[in-house]
């Protein structure tokens, strides 16, 4: 899934290049190809699949209720990161091929930002799970929001091919680290048997904020730049980086209390 993810990347870009003018109407030929791509996955998928695995079973009324699950530290941080993760990206990603045409760069030089952009949103998740069981999921998370602000520092010192390019790989880079860690984390906060529910309300989040950030991101573009739509993204990060450090010093605490109390029974 991730090498077609880093396919795709390059794939699509470098299509709209070829079919943009194709058609009499800029970027008609680009949507054509796209429905092919779209049909070409739908006979894939409609493929059928064999598979000796058990079916699973619905959790429905096992458990505890919702309300308490949603209600933990550990669950509020990670679908926090998730939901930054996703808003942060889409606000600057939706909106870079725009800000370069408005900055009078040309179309292939913002396909080949887009393309870095999604390439550093799957390649570093082939490595990502080890690098979370290497040095822990908090570090990993921390990491995506520095690498989000290093992005917002490259897009905010100036306007030109290499600050869209840098930033947009960048971008991809810390959606990959701080989504990956986010939905690490969830798996923290709930039973086998409360996963669904769990990770279904942690997606219901992620998926309204898409919606909204993907409607917002050309709006704010418009109306008032591309500076001030990367400071929208600014607010967020800090929040999230000190929910991050929040749990982690909590957790740290909770450790050296547990440590302590064999001492003290001594």
């Amino acid at each position: 899934m991730l090498a077609g993810g880093i396919i795709g990347g390059v794939l699509g870009p470098e299509s709209s290049k070829i079919t943009k003018d194709l058609l009499s109407i800029t970027f008609m030929g680009s949507y054509a190809a796209l429905i092919l791509f779209g049909s070409i996955a739908l006979v894939v998928i409609r493929l059928p699949a064999h598979s000796d695995a058990p079916q699973p079973r619905s959790d429905l009324g096992r458990g505890r209720p919702l309300r308490a699950i949603v209600a933990q530290p550990v669950f509020v941080v990670a679908c926090l990161a998730a939901v930054t993760s996703y808003a942060v990206m889409n606000l600057l990603m939706g909106a870079t091929p725009l800000a370069m045409q408005f900055c009078g760069l040309p179309y292939p030089s913002a396909a080949l930002v887009i393309e870095s952009h999604i390439i550093g949103m799957f390649a570093p998740a082939l490595f990502a799970g080890w690098l979370v069981q290497r040095f822990g999921v908090l570090r990993i998370m921390t990491l995506g929001v520095l690498t989000y602000l290093a992005c917002l520092a490259s897009a905010l010192s100036g306007q030109t091919v290499l600050n869209f390019w840098l930033s947009g790989t960048l971008l991809g880079v810390g959606w990959c680290f701080l989504y990956v860690g986010g939905t690490t984390l969830l798996t923290e906060a709930y039973r086998p048997e409360e996963k669904a529910r769990a990770q279904g309300i942690n997606d219901l989040f992620v998926f309204v904020v898409m919606g909204t950030t993907s409607a917002a991101s050309g709006a704010i573009l418009y109306r008032l730049g591309w500076n001030a739509l990367n400071l929208f993204a600014f607010p967020l990060l800090i929040i999230t980086g000190a929910a991050i450090l929040w749990l982690a010093l909590a957790r740290r605490a909770a450790y050296r209390s547990a440590a302590a109390i064999p001492s003290i029974l001594e």
